[in-house]
């Protein structure tokens, strides 16, 4: 399975989940490592779109294609047993605890779970810290221009 990553050019080849362990987000909390990748270029664009401030067009961007092994299984979380504000703005610290303890419990190397930006769709957080992890790799990274009709005020 192929999914998807847009990242800054000089950190693109980076699976370690170093910048999410820094900054956290909605299912990880500072301090702990998970890769989020996306299902499709057009998720992973909107994931980028809604953490920039209107006005401000991203660049220096690449998108980082990344196949994840065939024979893994992946745990995925159902929308119907997250609380009700789990795709809130802010977003709410259960989510955090269930992707804390995914990559605690080290069960999986991915976990699925719905994105907050794009109802149907869904990102994929890798476990940089799992056994099978090496066996994840990159197999293209490209230069990405984003739409600046999604950051016009």
């Amino acid at each position: 399975m192929i999914v998807y990553r847009l990242s800054r050019a000089r950190f693109a080849k980076d699976l370690s989940g170093r910048g999410a362990e820094l900054a956290g987000g909605r299912w990880n909390s500072k301090g702990t490592p998970i890769l989020y990748t996306s299902d499709s270029i057009a998720l992973c664009t909107v994931e980028v779109a809604v953490h920039m401030p209107l006005g401000i067009v991203p660049f220096d961007y690449q998108l980082v294609q990344i196949q994840l092994p065939s024979d893994i299984h992946i745990t995925e979380v159902a929308e119907t047993i997250l609380p009700e504000d789990w795709k809130s703005f802010p977003h709410s610290n259960a989510t955090q605890v269930i992707g804390d303890e995914f990559i605690l419990e080290q069960q999986s190397l991915v976990l699925k779970v719905p994105s907050a930006a794009v109802q149907g769709t869904f990102n994929y957080l890798i476990n940089p810290r799992h056994q099978d992890f090496s066996k994840v790799t990159i197999v293209g990274i490209e230069p990405f221009e984003f739409d600046k009709r999604l950051f016009v005020k």
